[in-house]
């Protein structure tokens, strides 16, 4: 799955305009994480039409791109997540970072997590029987 990153000024309001321009163009958010320092931020978001969130934001100015993601259904209940991250630990690859979203029709959360080898990962993974999504 995509994920839009998007680096942002760390001002006030500026997650406001962001959101309002996907608003704008119809775009719905499905997940988000924000990693911020003194002066800049990375946002990442799961959206529903990545290309189109993309151009959106540029046509406003942001400096932003999609990137390859992992997608991963869990069952909504303890351990789920840790049985998750046991799973990959067996690959010996690293998770950089994870956010939750959820399938609105299974109403399962959804693990989005990036790796340094997404190809491995999702090998392992649906090897081991996870849903990926």
């Amino acid at each position: 799955m995509k994920q839009v990153s998007i680096f942002a000024e760390n001002v006030k309001g500026a997650m406001q305009s962001i959101t309002q321009t996907l608003t704008d163009a119809g775009i719905n958010i499905m997940g988000m994480v924000t990693n911020d320092s003194a002066e800049y931020g990375i946002i990442r978001m799961a959206v529903d039409k990545t290309d189109d969130a993309i151009a959106a934001l540029k046509e406003k100015g942001y400096i932003c791109k999609s990137q390859t993601v992992i997608g991963v259904e869990i069952e909504d209940m303890p351990g789920a997540l840790n049985d998750l991250l046991e799973a990959i630990a067996v690959s010996n690859v690293n998770v950089n970072y994870i956010y939750i979203s959820y399938n609105r029709s299974s109403t399962r959360p959804i693990i989005i997590l990036h790796t340094e080898d997404i190809s491995e990962v999702s090998n392992c993974l649906q090897g081991k029987g996870f849903k990926l999504v």
